[in-house]
């Protein structure tokens, strides 16, 4: 079965075309966070006009990289929230319009749960020979600029929302934080790099005086905080003049009070449930260290932790085509609507 999907719930752009929920034939993203960075951050109304104008050229090079035409697919989706209501209308309309035009099944998809469906695509991170598909139950880890939810998935289509934030989504802590230390957008990536950076040269260093704090990391939930942890960077940054050549350290130790955090509790979220895999999605998703960090000690507890890879990571189209595959609940084109405030 061959499915188009189509994202935009924020600023990416995205269009995938996937085989059987799992063979990525094409998926094209284009991005306008370039124009947000003199804001600092995304601004919705120019999210949504240059979806606007990405939206057909990015569904044609889809179509473009996998060799396929319209006629080859025998569905299409599209995720229709939560997100920015003006990005999710142009990929909600254009949905609907080709799956009217081109009499084509369509499937609405929850932005969220195509992020833990990332990981059952065979991406170019795998050894498509070695590629084992997750088992249930199972734990998922969404981390990304405006969610940050763990979730017990018992099979496909039935979730258990466990807990989330109570404030800042921990890619917004990112971005926030990185904006105080003078690093462009988006901040993720920035201060994974810098962090990176630091670690490398100062490898040797076992006493550093900058120490953050690891909100609610011994709560016995499954709830999230980070507000206070950026508060604690300004705080440091600002009010005690901190030196600038020293902000490395303050990245470096402010991305390891994120992963502690998310670390520990999917971790014991893991052992409570009784999984053997965890999976994560989401924006965050492509943070090494925080990979690196979850990846060692689920090991250590004898599960099997899976990370889509940079390219699934980010939102996109193929993510998209996946969770509609596994979810196959067909819609009337002209009953769906976009939801900016859907959830689980």
């Amino acid at each position: 079965m061959i499915i188009l999907g189509i994202e935009s719930t924020c600023d990416e752009t995205g269009v995938g075309i996937v085989r059987n929920g799992r063979e990525i034939l094409g998926n094209v993203v284009a991005s306008s966070s370039e124009m947000h960075k003199a804001y600092g951050g995304i601004v919705p109304e120019v999210a949504a006009r240059e979806q606007v104008k990405a939206i057909i050229p990015t569904v044609d090079r889809a179509f473009s990289e996998s060799g396929l035409e319209m006629q080859d697919v025998d569905a299409i989706a599209v995720s229709y929230g939560p997100g920015l209501i003006g990005s999710l209308l142009i990929g909600v309309e254009t949905a609907k319009t080709l799956a009217l035009v081109f009499n084509k099944p369509l499937v609405a998809v929850n932005h969220l749960v195509a992020h833990v469906y990332a990981n059952w695509i065979n991406n170019e991170k795998l050894d498509t020979g070695n590629f084992k598909l997750p088992e249930f139950p199972l734990i998922a880890l969404i981390v990304s600029g405006g969610h940050t939810d763990l979730i017990l998935m018992k099979d496909h289509n039935k979730f258990q929302w466990l807990g989330g934030t109570l404030d800042d989504a921990c890619g917004e802590a990112f971005d926030k934080v990185a904006r105080v230390l003078g690093f462009s957008y988006p901040g993720g990536p920035e201060i994974e790099k810098i962090a990176s950076n630091f670690q490398t040269g100062n490898w040797k260093l076992e006493t550093r005086n900058v120490k953050f704090p690891r909100p609610m990391i011994a709560e016995d939930n499954f709830d999230f905080s980070f507000s206070g942890l950026k508060t604690a960077v300004v705080n440091l940054v600002s009010r005690n003049k901190f030196p600038e050549n020293r902000y490395p350290e303050v990245a470096y130790e402010f991305q390891n009070a994120v992963c502690d955090v998310l670390v520990k509790k999917t971790l014991r979220a893991a052992e409570k449930y009784k999984v053997k895999y965890v999976v994560v999605g989401g924006g965050v998703a492509a943070n090494a260290a925080l990979e690196n960090a979850l990846v060692s000690e689920g090991r250590k507890n004898n599960l099997q932790v899976l990370f889509p890879g940079k390219n699934l990571s980010v939102d996109n189209g193929a993510m998209i085509a996946t969770a509609a595959y596994w979810q196959k609940r067909f819609v009337n084109p002209l009953s769906i609507s976009a939801n900016p405030g859907l959830y689980f």
